[in-house]
C-alpha cells in the first residue's frame, strides 16, 4: 500500500481488523472485568472463604481444590499474556508501541498494595483509548485512576487537620511535573510541588479493597488559595483545583518540549536530534497535544529515515523477544503469549514490574552488556528450535529454495531475511567461521535431507549485534 498509506493506517488503529487477536484474548476473562469484580472474584489467598456444603456445614480446605481458587496471580498472568500476545500478533502494531510507551511514561508498579487489581483497568480504560489521542485527555484519565492514586500515594493525601502533623503527600505532585509533564528542568519549584499537592487533596479511592473507584472527598481537600506556576487558584475550590492544575500543565511549553524529546528518543535515537524535537514540540502546541500528529511528524521526518537513525536504538528485552518472533514469521496463541512474557522477564524486563516512577529505561546502557547478550541468544535458540509452548516458528521456511547442503547459502538467506542485508563484515566473518560447527552442519531433519541446521544458524543470526538494534 506504500509507506505513507501504511503509516496513516497505523495511526488509525480502530480501522484495522484485529479479530484474530481479539478472539484469542476472549479466553482471558480478567481482561474485561471491572475493578470491583476482580477484587471480589480474585481475592488474596488468605481471604478465600471456606467452601460450604449443601448441608450448610463448612467443608474447609478439603472441599475446595487449590486449582479452583482464583487469586491475583491469575490477573497478573492474563495481563502479561495479553500484552505479549498483542505485541507479537496484532496488526495494530503502532498502537501497541504507543500503549507500551505511555504505560512506561505513566508507570505504576504492579506489586504495590492493591494495584494488582487495578492495573488491568488502568491499561484498558486509560492508556489504550488515549494512546494516539490528545495528551490532555490521557493526563486527566491517569490522574483519576486508582492505580495512579495508589501508586503515588495521593489517595492518602489530605489537608492538615490541625493536629500539627502534616498529612499532605507530595509524591504525585512531584512526579506529575517531573515525569509526566514539565520534566525535571521544566521551570517548577519546590513551592509549586506543595501547591499542586494541595490542589489534589481529596482525590482518593473509595474502599480500595472492595470497590477501588475514584472519588473526591471534600472533607480531605485544602480549600485555601493556591499559586501554581504563577497562576492563582482562588480559595474555596474543590475538585476543580486539580482539574485546573492538569490544564495548566498540559498547555505548558515545557510539557511540549519534554514529551517531544521522549517520543523522538523512543523512535529515533538516544540523543534526540534537536531540530526534530523542536518541530514535534511545535506540533504539540499547534494541535493542543495531538499525539497522533506528533507521531506522524516523527515517522515522516528525514531524521527518522536517516542513515544515522538506522539501528541507533538498542532493543529492550521485550522488544527483542517480540521482534524475533515477527522476524521468523512466527505465530502465537495465548499459551505463547505467556511464554514470551516469561522470556522477557528472564532477559531482565518483567512486564509491569518497573518499581520506579520513571519506568523502564529507553536508553542503550541498561540493556547492552555481555550477560544480556548470552541470555538473548539462549532465548533465540529456544525460539528457533520450537521449544516455547504456544509459539510456532519455522526457520526452515525462511530458507525454502536454498541448497541446504551449502551452509554458506543458508547463512546468506538468513542474513537477508533477518538482518535485511544490513550486516557488518565482522559479524558476517564471525557467522561464517561458525559454519564448521558440528551443531550447524549435520543432519538436522531427515525428512528434508538437510545437513545445515537452519534453526541453530537462525538463532545465531538473531544474536548478531545488528539484530539487537532497531
Amino acid at each position: 500500500m506504500g509507506l505513507a498509506a501504511y503509516i496513516e493506517r497505523q495511526l488509525q488503529p480502530e480501522g484495522i481488523d484485529d479479530q484474530a487477536v481479539e478472539a484469542m484474548l476472549s479466553d482471558l476473562p480478567t481482561l474485561t472485568a471491572s475493578i470491583p469484580a476482580l477484587l471480589r472474584d480474585y481475592p488474596r489467598p488468605a481471604t478465600v472463604p471456606p467452601a460450604v456444603t449443601t448441608s450448610g456445614s463448612v467443608a474447609g480446605e478439603i472441599a475446595r481444590s487449590p486449582s479452583s481458587i482464583k487469586g491475583p496471580a491469575d490477573i497478573v498472568m492474563e495481563l502479561r499474556t495479553a500484552k505479549a500476545l498483542r505485541a507479537a500478533a496484532s496488526e495494530r502494531q503502532l498502537q501497541e508501541v504507543m500503549v507500551d510507551f505511555w504505560f512506561n511514561h505513566f508507570n505504576v508498579f504492579l506489586y504495590k498494595g492493591e494495584i494488582r487489581w487495578y492495573v488491568t483497568s488502568y491499561e484498558r480504560d486509560v492508556i489504550r483509548p488515549h494512546a494516539l489521542g490528545k495528551f490532555g485527555d490521557l493526563l486527566r484519565a491517569t490522574a483519576r485512576h486508582p492505580a495512579m492514586l495508589y501508586y503515588l500515594d495521593n489517595w492518602i493525601s489530605r489537608k492538615d487537620g490541625g493536629s500539627g502533623q502534616p498529612r499532605l503527600n507530595e509524591n504525585y505532585a512531584r512526579e506529575l511535573m517531573e515525569l509526566h509533564t514539565l520534566g525535571v528542568d521544566g521551570g517548577y519549584t519546590q513551592r509549586d510541588v506543595v501547591e499542586v499537592a494541595r490542589a489534589f487533596t481529596g482525590w482518593t479511592i473509595d474502599r480500595p479493597k472492595e470497590d477501588g473507584q475514584f472519588v473526591f472527598r471534600p472533607g480531605m481537600h485544602d480549600t485555601g488559595g493556591k499559586i501554581v506556576l504563577r497562576q492563582y487558584l482562588a480559595a474555596g475550590g474543590g475538585i476543580e483545583d486539580g482539574e485546573r492544575v492538569l490544564q495548566i500543565l498540559a498547555r505548558h511549553p515545557s510539557t511540549a518540549r519534554f514529551l517531544a524529546t521522549k517520543l523522538v528518543r523512543r523512535f529515533v535515537s538516544d540523543e534526540p536530534p534537536a531540530t526534530l524535537v523542536a518541530r514535534v514540540a511545535a506540533v504539540y502546541e499547534r494541535t493542543d497535544g495531538d499525539i497522533a500528529a506528533m507521531v506522524r511528524t516523527i515517522l515522516t521526518s528525514a531524521e527518522f529515515v536517516s542513515r544515522e537513525a538506522y539501528g541507533a536504538k538498542i532493543k529492550t528485552p521485550f522488544e527483542y523477544v517480540v521482534s524475533a518472533v515477527r522476524a521468523l514469521g512466527g505465530s502465537v496463541d495465548a499459551r505463547g503469549g505467556l511464554e514470551l512474557a516469561r522470556a522477557s522477564a528472564r532477559l531482565g524486563q518483567p512486564l509491569y514490574q518497573a518499581q520506579a516512577p520513571t519506568g523502564y529505561p529507553d536508553r542503550a546502557e541498561p540493556w547492552a552488556n555481555t550477560g544480556s547478550l548470552v541470555t538473548r541468544i539462549n532465548y533465540a535458540t529456544a525460539l528457533a528450535q520450537r521449544r516455547l509452548l504456544g509459539v510456532h516458528c519455522d526457520p526452515y521456511a525462511l530458507t525454502a529454495g536454498v541448497d541446504v547442503r551449502s551452509p554458506a547459502a543458508v547463512l546468506s538467506r538468513l542474513e537477508a531475511e533477518l538482518l535485511h542485508h544490513r550486516v557488518s563484515d565482522q559479524t558476517h566473518r564471525v557467522l561464517t567461521n561458525l559454519l564448521e560447527d558440528p551443531e550447524i552442519v549435520r543432519s538436522a531433519d531427515d525428512r528434508r535431507g538437510a545437513n545445515t541446521d537452519a534453526a541453530v544458524l537462525a538463532a545465531l543470526v538473531l544474536g548478531a549485534p545488528e539484530f539487537q538494534r532497531r
